[in-house]
């Protein structure tokens, strides 16, 4: 089989789905791998780095028309489709439950597409999660940018000129991202407090140094161990628990999502407006709409004194390290999915049948 890798095209969006150390890997195992000139160029990788691994260069063109299997993170766009041919199998984030366009397209095209987004989380198939690698790195960098753009520094400090206190950061949603958040903010000498809807967070939190703030009535874990959809009721409770945290936090982080929907607002604009001035949001949901109102997706938006970075993609300012996961959880869901270098299409097993979301331009999900 034919792997085509292709560069990534998306605004600010710096990691390459395969590394040249997997792609030496999976032309091991008998694949032929074409790689689009430049692809790892923003993740340090050298198109000689993929030629010493045994793989062609090609121009963007070639490498759609040549490969039986084409290989990206994020979605394919308009132009990538264009260059679509039928049968051919296209593996990348979909995000099928909110783009509904783009696999009625793809169907049109007659391709199979597989959706990385999709992964069920179940233990066999960890080595496949491609968000939970991506969320750990997105989770650490999102406190290094946090930091960044404060005007305060995170550890209590002691100087003859007086005491400096710790600052302040909240965490809403304590998943990979979220722990990683917690930890990385912990080691830097900040006060952490978090908040979740899954009750069992808690002492997950705790473990790590940071409170746990309780909202009455929370039980919100989804049959697939992710978060499921808050009742309005509950979010109108969560916002009066942690409103005292927020209004007095320099720095908040926010990583809830619901696979596949739109991210869940958690903080309002007018929230936004009763925070402390200089205080910094990093929303971590904004590819999906963002968990506060006003976030923009690869925007700083100021309220009343208060900064909100919308963002999606925080490992791309760590692309080497985020494209070596995520060519890993590739490789082994490649592996997965096929028998020698043929795809085995058991649409009755787990892992394929959730994520293959067009199979030979039908829609099943």
């Amino acid at each position: 089989m034919k792997i085509g890798i292709l560069k990534e095209t998306q605004k600010g969006e710096k990691r390459v789905s395969i590394s040249p150390g997997i792609a030496n890997k999976l032309i091991d195992k008998g694949f032929e791998l074409i790689v689009e000139k430049d692809a790892g160029a923003y993740s340090s990788y050298k198109n000689s780095d993929y030629i010493e691994a045994g793989a062609r260069l090609e121009e963007r063109g070639v490498v759609f028309k040549d490969s039986q299997m084409l290989i990206k993170i994020n979605p394919f766009n308009e132009e990538d489709l264009k260059l679509v041919n039928k049968d051919q199998v296209l593996i990348s984030h979909l995000y099928h439950k909110s783009k509904p366009e783009l696999i009625q397209k793809i169907a049109a095209k007659g391709a199979s597409a597989f959706s990385m987004d999709a992964i069920p989380r179940i233990s066999r198939a960890q080595d496949m999660d491609v968000l939970s690698s991506q969320s750990n790195l997105a989770g650490y960098k999102s406190v290094i940018l946090g930091a960044y753009e404060m005007k305060k520094i995170f550890p209590l400090m002691m100087t003859a000129a007086g005491t400096i206190k710790p600052a302040r950061v909240l965490i809403y949603g304590v998943g990979v991202a979220g722990l990683q958040a917690i930890a990385t903010a912990k080691r830097l000498g900040a006060m952490v407090k978090a908040t979740d809807i899954r009750l069992e967070t808690k002492e997950q939190v705790e473990s790590l140094g940071a409170k746990f703030i309780m909202v009455e009535g929370a039980n919100g874990e989804s049959e697939s161990g992710y978060a499921k959809e808050a009742s309005e009721d509950y979010i109108q409770r969560q916002k009066e628990a942690v409103n005292k945290s927020l209004y007095k936090a320099d720095l908040v982080i926010t990583t809830a999502g619901i696979p596949g929907k739109k991210s869940p607002i958690l903080i309002t604009e007018e929230q936004v407006l009763n925070m402390k001035n200089g205080a910094v949001i990093i929303d971590l949901a904004a590819a999906q709409g963002g968990n506060c109102e006003i976030s923009m997706l690869n925007k700083t938006v100021t309220r009343n004194g208060v900064k909100v970075i919308g963002t999606s993609i925080a490992p791309e300012s760590v692309s080497t390290n985020a494209s070596e996961l995520y060519a890993k959880n590739m490789y082994n869901f490649i592996k997965h999915l096929t028998e020698k270098t043929n795809l085995k299409w058991d649409l009755e097993e787990q892992i394929t049948d959730e994520t293959l979301i067009v199979h030979k331009g039908v829609i099943r999900k």
